[in-house]
């Protein structure tokens, strides 16, 4: 590699230095590897903010750039359906990564989950956060300039659900193309949306904790309550309402309450948290 990219916190690989540059290199400092193209839209967004954010983090971090045409091996060795794909690579191993061009303000997040700035990093400004409507204006005008990135209304599909509206989201979601159906981010919706789909009609929030403080044993209220909180952000809280219905009722609907802490791992990306509750599951189902 030469002294102009070893001095830079960017690079390009491809198949011939992949191995010493990213697996051997993050063996010491974690490498976030971007997989493009130059004629994908949502890169070009993406790539300059990765950019900049590895020149904020001042080594705490490497960007290694593979350009997916010039490099299909790469890409095909690491599965790369659909781009942008990013993946951190840390101790020789994939640590973490996530596909489509995310805003900045979850990119840091997404970063300074395994890596911290070291000294003399840039001070970040605070960062506008992104309302899930802004998100959706966001990316229908990615689509009207790229309408041939179907990625792009998978990017969509999960903007919709994250502002609520879920028939909008399942529309997107049943147009995609067969390559994007099975992606993981939209299992994951499919998912979602199941459990959205138990909502409807349903009493809001309030009304549904009341009847659960009245009543622990109203397992239809309490459900209910599982999957708003679920849906609204309040992770444990809902798998907690699972859990007691579990616990007390275990046959209750056709074993709903297990079916629903199935459905809840499926839409949830924290490893930790979903790890500790199918313990808990286990524990009261053996």
């Amino acid at each position: 590699m030469s002294a102009t990219i070893a001095d830079t916190h960017v690079f390009d690989v491809r198949e011939d230095n992949f191995e010493a540059e990213v697996l051997q290199a993050s063996l010491t400092t974690p490498i976030l590897v971007d997989f493009w193209a130059t004629w994908c839209g949502p890169c070009k967004t993406l790539g300059p903010m990765l950019e900049k954010l590895a020149a904020e983090f001042n080594g705490a971090f490497r960007l290694a750039k593979v350009d997916v045409d010039k490099s299909q091996q790469l890409a095909a060795m690491f599965g790369i359906r659909s781009i942008p794909t990013v993946m951190l690579v840390k101790d020789g191993q994939i640590a973490d990564g996530f596909a489509g061009a995310l805003p900045e303000g979850q990119l840091r997040e997404f970063l300074l989950r395994h890596v911290q700035p070291l000294d003399g990093a840039e001070t970040a400004p605070a960062e506008v956060i992104e309302t899930p409507e802004d998100a959706i204006n966001r990316i229908q005008q990615a689509i009207a300039a790229a309408p041939e990135q179907a990625e792009l209304k998978l990017d969509l599909a999960l903007a919709l659900m994250r502002a609520g509206q879920a028939d909008a989201a399942e529309a997107e979601l049943a147009a995609l193309p067969a390559n994007l159906a099975t992606d993981a981010r939209a299992v994951r919706l499919r998912s979602q949306l199941d459990l959205a789909r138990a909502l409807k009609d349903a009493p809001l929030l309030p009304e549904l904790q009341q009847r659960v403080q009245a009543d622990g044993s109203d397992w239809a209220a309490r459900d209910l309550l599982g999957v708003r909180l679920l849906l609204e952000g309040e992770a444990e809280a809902g798998l907690d309402q699972f859990l007691a219905i579990l616990e007390k009722a275990r046959d209750w609907n056709d074993d709903q309450a297990k079916k629903r802490l199935l459905a809840a791992f499926a839409t949830l990306d924290d490893a930790e948290l979903v790890g500790r509750y199918r313990r808990k599951m286990a524990s009261l189902l053996f």
